[in-house]
């Protein structure tokens, strides 16, 4: 089982340790929800060194990003983010990530540790010219601090964000550590992500954490980084997204430009829509878990994706792929248990 730089750091902390996508990783460290409430009212720092990084560089990377992934990023200028899906030949989601532009020739990629290699090797294959792609996942650490707290904490590092829109980065230096610093996150707080050399993380994450004990800054595992994403209405890859749903049944229609001439998945894109996303709150406490079923009318019209308690909302919540035509909002749960909920507008919480 791989580990991150990290990893010897997560035991001195008494972390409850588990296998996330290949990788030893901390689920909790105290509990799942006194760290979700941390992140919500203080800020929590999060382990991410697990995800993937690719560099695209070379005369033809624009060209190349434009046709392998669905976004546009024609107009994405230097210091810039944008998220984009990988979809295959028949419009189905292979991955989602992030794109962040360093030049007019450079580019590099953010992808899930889990589809690391598969979207290595698919990508690859479409290299043409004088692209130079590359994996230097294993030379980077990447360290998340979110929270409303967060812009507090890099003050007293000497950090100044406040020219640092949301989906931005710019290259920082933290006592002569070399940071790419990103406002971004998977969290639905204000917050960064922290990119450095991999042997840089451990002093990395002391240092933020020695400077944000008096802000309330507590270590977060995976556990409590779930129930904040889907506090945020946030997909994640083999839930809202997979080889089995297109990014527009996931309601990422927003970053598939269809009106570029080409990408992969394109013309399978163009068929109807048949089902969508949406959002669930129990009447009880009842927890909805992905493949749950979902019934309205007497009928099985979908799924469910994704399913916690809320810590922040006190009620139970869920995601589900259903039906496009139904229009009923109330649902019936149907799993290990059964369970009554309402249809809501996603995000269930918005800061």
């Amino acid at each position: 089982m791989k580990t991150t730089p990290l990893y010897e750091i997560h035991r001195s902390l008494g972390a409850s340790m588990h296998e996330f996508a290949g990788y030893s990783m901390p689920i909790s460290y105290t509990s799942i929800k006194q760290e979700h409430l941390a992140a919500r009212h203080d800020a929590g720092l999060f382990d991410v060194s697990h995800m993937g990084e690719f560099e695209v560089k070379g005369k033809g990377s624009l060209e190349f990003l434009n046709e392998v992934l669905t976004n546009d990023f024609t107009r994405l200028q230097p210091g810039g983010i944008r998220y984009s899906v990988l979809c295959n030949d028949d419009g189905y989601v292979l991955d989602d990530l992030l794109v962040y532009c360093f030049g007019e020739a450079h580019y590099g990629l953010v992808v899930n540790a889990s589809n690391r290699d598969r979207d290595f090797e698919g990508l690859n294959r479409h290299v043409t010219g004088d692209v130079e792609f590359r994996d230097i996942s294993d030379a980077i650490g990447l360290i998340a601090l979110q929270g409303p707290k967060a812009v507090a904490i890099l003050e007293t590092l000497g950090v100044r964000t406040q020219d640092l829109g949301y989906y931005r980065f710019e290259l920082i230096t933290i006592e002569t550590m070399d940071i790419l610093l990103s406002r971004t996150g998977y969290t639905g707080e204000d917050g960064f992500e922290l990119y450095c050399k991999a042997e840089s993380c451990i002093n990395l994450w002391t240092l933020l954490l020695a400077h944000g004990k008096v802000f309330g800054l507590l270590p977060v595992g995976l556990g409590a980084r779930d129930t904040l994403r889907i506090e945020a209405g946030m997909p994640l890859y083999g839930h809202e997204l997979s080889e089995k749903i297109t990014p527009l049944e996931a309601g990422l229609g927003f970053c598939v430009k269809t009106d570029k001439p080409s990408f992969i998945g394109k013309h399978s894109l163009a068929k109807p829509v048949l089902r969508h996303r949406i959002g669930l709150v129990g009447k009880d406490r009842m927890i909805a878990r992905q493949g749950d079923a979902v019934y309205a009318g007497g009928r099985c019209v979908g799924e469910v994706t994704s399913g916690t308690f809320s810590p922040s909302l006190d009620k139970a919540i869920a995601m589900a792929l259903i039906d496009q035509s139904v229009e009923f909002d109330q649902f019936v749960v149907k799993g290990k248990r059964e369970g009554e909920f309402d249809r809501v507008t996603l995000p269930f919480y918005k800061r």
